[in-house]
């Protein structure tokens, strides 16, 4: 898998990574998935069993197609392979069917569909800064950037235990942004756009593509102070990007378009009748908020504040994801989540526009756009952390700053994944996956930088190595406490806040070093 450049570079260490994490892959096939499998089983059976017209509207399983088109198009693709294997996981009355074939199928699918991960991260290993390169292979910023990315324990856990297709999808951003770094432009934005049409998540990242493409793409030439040069705009630049946006667009909404099915799928991507938060609560400020809410809430009972009768039955913890209301503090709605999650990232996109820092300011405003989302958004998914924590992996292996606010974004985003596995034989296998990931990040990463100072200092030190009595006081005190049938929320909720404050650190810090970076002067062209 490794091209000759990287393969010059030191050997064929990238394909041994290749292979080593693919191997790990087909170790974990026996483990346990979540209710994904099935819901990408139910997928493969509307596809294949439907016409096109019945796709969005299907409804036998509670888990309907609520992805964009193109993924849809690849669960079809998929399927037609699937049907070698058995037919019957075909059958879209066949509720949560499973044996062993469909399990091997949807498993290889994953392992089989990550090359283009594979192939992303090579690209990516060429845009990295090689001025600290080593002699040593294992100190070399490329073969840390590539241990980083093709061995991360969030995409591992969530892809090849709870089971999900979130490798090629990050293929498809990091490839893009390799794309955009190499000033391949009209790739790179092709390869967005088509990535928005396969899950729609990707929206969160969106304003940093269109902010970059527009100030350093369609303009040709800055002035020497960084500041645009309005007559260098190119009408031309921007009718191609307007196109490749356009005929994407087009070739997947285009037949839901002829059907009069438009509203119906939007209806289906954006669901909004569900929850401000996931089943699992997303370490992020609705998770404090809720918290804070729980805990007035309790104490509201305790000193007969509240009246029992008129509280909301239904918990945030109990794996709804309907409309819920809030206790004491007030209800939240989708458009106030969305005004919030603007506000976070306008910075960013200022920055981006006036402070123009090339290829690697565009991945930080990117990184920026993608924690405001996940800080403040509506019904945001824990996984959704990966959209942040794989992009800082490129910008860790050049300043000690980005290594710092990586190893804290990093290792709590990591463990907030915890509770998606919390089946007993899964218990050692994250944590002897975790430490040895968060174990090589921070080792690999403080030798890449030892001439400098050290990388975390004693408060965010104490604050991580924190994590380590929250997981014995969850995963091993809790359940033998009177507590666990009155407040069975508790580990999540101490899970989700403790995160939630590493999380809005790295990304106040990843902030402050925008803000007052310097202009990036003597522009002369893109």
């Amino acid at each position: 898998m490794a091209a000759p450049g990287v393969a010059a570079d030191g050997g064929h260490w990238f394909s041994a990574l290749a292979l080593g994490v693919t191997f790990l892959k087909c170790l974990l096939i026996p483990t346990y998935h979540s209710t994904d499998f099935e819901v990408h089983r139910n997928w493969l059976a509307i596809t294949h069993s439907l016409p096109i017209s019945q796709w969005y509207y299907e409804s036998t399983s509670e888990w309907t197609l609520d992805y964009p088109p193109f993924f849809a198009w690849f669960e079809y693709v998929l399927s037609h392979v699937a049907k070698y294997f058995d037919e019957e996981m075909l059958n879209v009355s066949n509720l949560n069917y499973f044996n062993s074939r469909t399990l091997l199928f949807q498993r290889f699918s994953v392992i089989f569909t990550d090359a283009l991960f594979v192939y992303a991260v090579h690209e990516c290993c060429k845009c990295i800064n090689g001025k600290r390169a080593s002699k040593e292979l294992t100190e070399k910023p490329k073969f840390i950037l590539s241990v980083l990315l093709l061995w991360n324990f969030g995409l591992l856990i969530v892809d090849h235990i709870h089971f999900q297709y979130n490798g090629f999808l990050f293929g498809l951003m990091l490839l893009s942004i390799a794309r955009l770094f190499q000033k391949r432009h009209m790739e790179g934005a092709f390869l967005f756009a088509t990535l928005l049409h396969f899950k729609h998540i990707y929206l969160y990242v969106a304003p940093a593509y269109g902010v970059y493409l527009l100030r350093s793409y369609c303009f040709i030439s800055s002035k020497p102070d960084g500041s645009v040069q309005w007559n260098s705009f190119s009408f031309v630049r921007v009718f191609s990007l307007g196109l490749i946006v356009f005929l994407v667009s087009a070739l997947s909404l285009g037949p839901f378009l002829a059907l009069n099915q438009l509203p119906q799928l939007f209806s289906r991507l954006f669901p909004f009748k569900r929850g401000l938060c996931h089943a699992y609560w997303a370490p992020n400020f609705w998770a404090v908020y809720n918290a804070l809410d729980k805990v007035l809430s309790i104490i509201g009972l305790e000193l007969n504040l509240l009246n029992p009768n008129k509280i909301p039955k239904a918990s945030m913890t109990s794996g709804l994801v309907q409309q819920f209301q809030h206790t004491v503090l007030p209800s939240v709605t989708p458009l106030a989540t969305l005004i919030c999650t603007l506000i976070a990232m306008l910075p960013s996109i200022f920055c981006l526009w006036f402070k123009p820092q090339g290829p690697r300011g565009f991945l930080r405003c990117l990184i920026l756009c993608a924690l405001s989302s996940f800080m403040f958004g509506w019904h945001v998914h824990e996984k959704a952390i990966l959209l942040a924590v794989l992009p800082m992996s490129l910008l860790s292996v050049e300043k000690a700053g980005d290594a710092s606010i990586f190893l804290i974004l990093t290792t709590t985003g990591h463990y907030s994944l915890f509770p998606l596995l919390f089946t007993a034989p899964e218990l050692p296998i994250k944590i002897l996956l975790m430490v040895l990931f968060t174990i090589y990040s921070v080792y690999s990463l403080k030798t890449l930088f030892r001439k400098e100072k050290a990388l975390l200092n004693w408060t965010e030190t104490l604050y991580l190595l924190g994590l380590v009595p929250l997981e014995v006081c969850c995963e091993f005190l809790f359940p033998f406490t009177s507590w666990k049938l009155r407040y069975p929320f508790i580990p999540l909720l101490m899970t989700s806040g403790y995160c939630a404050v590493g999380i809005t650190y790295a990304w106040f810090r990843l902030y402050c070093s925008v803000l007052i970076g310097p202009f990036i002067g003597k522009t002369k062209k893109h």
